[in-house]
């Protein structure tokens, strides 16, 4: 038995309460019309059963105001779905101003936009710099995928831009999937450096597993500021040289997978991702949900109020009490 609403069991006790002052008159004197020699023993007897189908009454109430209901059966339903893994590079080069506020806060802005727009694809979020992290496996939970996403910052995946791992991982996300269309999305502002396999190695799983790479290149072409600190004189920065973007590679990539490359100049560039992707085919797939309950509430309310109502009757053409 399942309850939706067990706190409004309380306004049926209070109701109770209420109604037991007044059915005892505590703040009246109430009055009976029986004959005298019979009205003691009567009132006793007869007033306390009515009392007791009262109380039993307002249980049967309280109780309905729980909504209590049982799961009844289980219905097969279907939705259309792509996967989706958002593959982006927090390597310390995203914090670099050109954009403003920084790269790596535009990069989110967007991609939680994007995420947003897709409320019932499976997403899932993966994070790069030297090492690689799953923050999120496939899931429907947008409001799960948008409190991630937000949370991403820089600094506890080491020095380095390891994009084959990071795409390789990216695939092992997705290939166990049943649906048709499996989309990793790869953000990334640098060259790879670091990890076990190369980018074009972790492309070639891709293609193997008809997974497409859109894969967007997020930078201006001229050189950038990091901040690496205050000091007396004011905030510190590092300069990075620009065009640092492998945007061969990054081509490359999504060339071999059937996706597409995006040069993410400005802010505005990357909503172009947003408009390619809403276009995907959607694959359907069968999902469990309990939606079907036995309402319990109805025949609990009815048995309560027939009782109040039989026991207020009996009040007055049987005791015959008056105010």
């Amino acid at each position: 038995m399942e309850y939706k609403s067990p706190l409004l069991a309380l306004l049926g006790i209070v109701t109770f309460i209420f109604w037991s002052l007044e059915y005892w008159k505590v703040f009246q004197t109430a009055l009976v019309t029986l004959p005298k020699a019979h009205r003691s023993a009567f009132k006793i007897s007869f007033r306390g059963l009515l009392f007791a189908m009262g109380t039993l009454a307002f249980g049967f109430i309280s109780y309905s105001l729980t909504q209590p209901r049982l799961p009844h059966k289980f219905s097969p339903s279907s939705i259309e779905v792509n996967d989706i893994v958002l593959c982006i590079d927090v390597s310390r080069s995203m914090l670099a101003e050109d954009l403003k506020p920084n790269r790596l806060e535009v990069a989110k802005e967007k991609i939680r936009q994007f995420a947003a727009l897709r409320p019932t694809d499976r997403i899932s979020v993966v994070i790069f710099s030297e090492k690689v992290l799953t923050l999120l496996p496939l899931t429907t939970d947008p409001t799960l995928v948008d409190q991630v996403l937000s949370d991403i910052s820089i600094g506890y995946l080491g020095s380095g831009t390891n994009i084959g791992d990071a795409l390789g991982l990216s695939v092992a996300r997705a290939v166990n999937s049943e649906t048709k269309n499996k989309v990793i999305v790869l953000l990334t502002d640098g060259v790879a450096n670091v990890g076990n396999l190369t980018p074009m190695q972790a492309a070639e799983e891709a293609k193997k597993h008809n997974i497409k790479v859109y894969t967007i290149g997020l930078g201006t072409d001229g050189d950038a500021k990091i901040p690496t600190g205050n000091s007396f004189f004011g905030k510190q920065y590092q300069l990075i040289p620009g065009g640092s973007i492998d945007y061969k590679v990054l081509k490359d990539i999504s060339n071999l997978t059937g996706g597409k490359f995006y040069p993410a100049k400005s802010e505005k560039a990357l909503q172009e991702i947003l408009t390619d992707i809403q276009s995907l085919e959607k694959t359907e797939i069968k999902v469990q949900n309990q939606i079907v309950y036995d309402e319990k509430y109805f025949d609990y309310l009815l048995y309560g109020v027939a009782l109040l109502v039989l026991v207020e009757i009996l009040r007055r053409l049987v005791v015959k009490e008056v105010a």
